[in-house]
């Protein structure tokens, strides 16, 4: 299998997101990154941030790992504002950091996501999935689940088809 990690972009680090990818971590042995901990600026035009963590982050992820597994609530009917700033700087990859960038082409993308609503609003995973086709990354797969009581809900027909994308490389999505 390759490799991968796990980026958790929650403002709960120890919330139903994390607990779904301590999950997903136990069967595929990928390592968590909990953004939280993490201390990276929101996109600046004059690059001024270029000494916060996302640099030598994203650097250490595009040189050890094939597969990055994003995972976050759902908030507001999107991605958490800690994981759509970390996006946000991935034009730092486009602009100033382009051999970075360059190393993003080929990589494979998969998400995994926490709700309340018992199903998750159409559109939820375009910035995901443009993204990905935008750096030349495959969109392998992606998972909704449930919060009830504090803890996600997990079906195992879809977490094991889930975890065959991102392990076989084949991805489950047309």
């Amino acid at each position: 299998m390759k490799k991968g990690v796990i980026i958790l972009g929650s403002s709960n680090s120890n919330g139903t997101t994390k607990s779904i990818a301590n999950f997903i971590s136990t069967r595929t042995n990928f390592p968590i990154i909990d953004l939280k901990t993490k201390k990276i600026g929101e996109f600046d035009y004059e690059f001024k941030n270029r000494d916060d963590d996302f640099l030598p982050l994203i650097r250490h992820i595009v040189e050890e790992y094939q597969i990055v597994v994003f995972a976050t609530p759902v908030y507001w009917y999107a991605m958490s504002g800690t994981m759509k700033i970390f996006f946000d700087r991935l034009s730092d990859c486009l602009k100033t950091e382009k051999e970075t960038g360059r190393k993003l082409r080929g990589m494979e993308m998969a998400v995994v996501c926490c709700g309340c609503d018992q199903e998750l609003k159409d559109g939820f995973y375009m910035p995901f999935k443009e993204t990905a086709k935008y750096l030349g990354m495959r969109y392998m797969a992606d998972m909704y689940c449930v919060e009830e009581s504090g803890l996600p809900t997990i079906h195992e027909d879809e977490v094991e088809s889930f975890l065959a994308s991102i392990k076989d490389g084949h991805s489950v999505l047309s």
